[in-house]
This record gives structure tokens, sequence and C-alpha cells, in this order.
């Protein structure tokens, strides 16, 4: 019996590894001005399958990531896009468009990435859209120094490229 146990203990760590592999969490960080901005998020991968209008269907928020909810946190205020976002801690997602995303920025935190209540946002904002160079097997969130106060936060995965600017104030 205790052997069952441990061998079954073992496979299912295995198999929380395995699957916790699949989308590994990550982070983007960035100082300006004194102020730190962060965001972490899980980093899943193409793997072979048509992610945008397929996995993810256009028309609909997605979670920008896996597994949980996409995290903001600022010590300064910003402005994302023409929203202004004081100085705390928010949920990211997006609004998926064939043409043109919107990134979602929400006051509720520590939640599922699936839980998402519309009530409670503080704003979205247009986002610039482009295409890379090549397919983005894993996507990446990153946050760059765009000079003085500004900087610039850019998602891309899959054949998108989409990205909005930032002020820290």
């Amino acid at each position: 019996m205790m052997k069952t146990a441990r061998i079954l203990s073992t496979a299912l760590a295995l198999a929380g590894m395995a699957l916790g592999q699949a989308s590994p969490p990550a982070e983007t960080s960035l100082t300006v001005n004194d102020k730190q901005v962060t965001i972490k998020y899980s980093a899943p991968s193409m793997r072979g399958r048509q992610i945008f209008g397929g996995l993810l269907p256009y028309d609909s928020v997605w979670r920008a990531g896996a597994n949980s909810a996409t995290s903001l946190h600022t010590t300064g205020d910003l402005m994302i896009g023409s929203l202004a976002v004081p100085k705390g801690d928010y949920t990211l997602y997006v609004w998926l468009d064939k043409n043109q995303w919107q990134l979602i920025v929400n006051k509720q935190t520590g939640q599922w990435g699936t839980e998402y209540n519309q009530a409670q946002d503080l704003g979205r904002v247009k986002m610039t859209m482009s295409k890379p160079p090549a397919p983005v097997e894993k996507y990446q969130m990153t946050l760059s120094n765009e000079g003085g106060a500004k900087a610039s936060l850019k998602l891309a995965w899959e054949n998108t490229v989409a990205t909005v600017p930032i002020t820290v104030k």
C-alpha cells in the first residue's frame, strides 16, 4: 500500500511537472524614473497549433498567457496608451479581434486566468498590430525602455505582434 502510494505520488508529481513545462511561468520587468513595472504570466507554445482564430477565437477575451491570470504590478502611475493606470496591482487581458486588439487592464487580481469580470475593467486601449519576421513559437511579453519616461509593452506569438506605449509618471 505504501509503495503504491509513493508510486502514485511520484507519477502525479511528474505529470504536474510535465504540464507545468507546457506553459512555464515568465516575467518581464522594467525600471523607469525609479518606478518598477512588472508583468507575470505563463508562456505557452504553439506546438503545431493554429493559435489566433483557432485555439483562441477572435471576438473574445484572452487571458494574455496561460494558467493563472496575467498580473501587472507598478510602483508608479502609468499611462498605457490613453488609459491612466494608478500605481498598484492589476490583471491584464486582451480583446482579440482579427484586425485590432485591445489591452484590457482589470482591477480584479489573484484569480485564475479564465475568470474575467468585465465590471472590474479599469479600461481598454487599442494596440498597434504587426507581424513578426518569422512565427513566434513561445508566447512572449516584453517591456522595453524607449528613453526618458517612455516604455512599450509588446505581446508576440504565432504570426502576431501587438504593442502599446507606456509612460511612467
